[in-house]
């Protein structure tokens, strides 16, 4: 797990500069997963939340339709994701804990975003939208399901 150096996120110009993977991954996860779920590639998914206990960090966005999930890191199985998530959190605290809850406000719309304390899609440097966008265009979402989907049900 890839965690990033103090201060970046609150530093535009640093975080805009961010490889997509790690922007999408580290701040910029509900405006992927909202860009997927207003242009859905794939029918059936919904928007899903790692809350973190606590003051701890690690909240997460991502995409499932409860078998398979997507994130910055791509497709992959629901379970595996969510394992990898807690490993890597808890790895830094051994009280590191979360519970999970389905998205149901606008992953776009940065005042629901705000009150849940994360930044709107007009809160960066730049439009992060049309980043999303190609983000998910460069992806064969119907292969990279398929895949995942085998690993989840073996």
């Amino acid at each position: 797990m890839y965690f990033l150096r103090h201060g970046i996120k609150k530093n535009p110009e640093k975080f805009w500069a961010l490889p997509d993977r790690i922007f999408f991954g580290y701040g910029a996860c509900p405006i992927l997963a909202g860009v997927f779920l207003s242009y859905p590639p794939l029918d059936g998914f919904y928007g899903e939340r790692i809350i973190p206990s606590g003051n701890h960090y690690g909240n997460h966005i991502y995409v499932t339709n409860g078998v398979i999930a997507f994130d910055h890191h791509g497709y992959s199985s629901r379970e595996r994701l969510l394992e990898h998530h807690k490993r890597g959190w808890a790895s830094h605290s051994a009280d590191w804990h979360c519970t999970l809850e389905k998205v149901d406000f606008d992953l776009l719309d940065t005042a629901e975003l705000n009150r849940r304390k994360m930044r709107g899609p007009d809160q960066y440097l730049q439009d992060p939208i049309p980043r999303a966008r190609r983000f998910l265009q460069r992806i064969d979402h119907a292969a990279a399901a398929t895949r995942a989907l085998k690993i989840a049900t073996r």
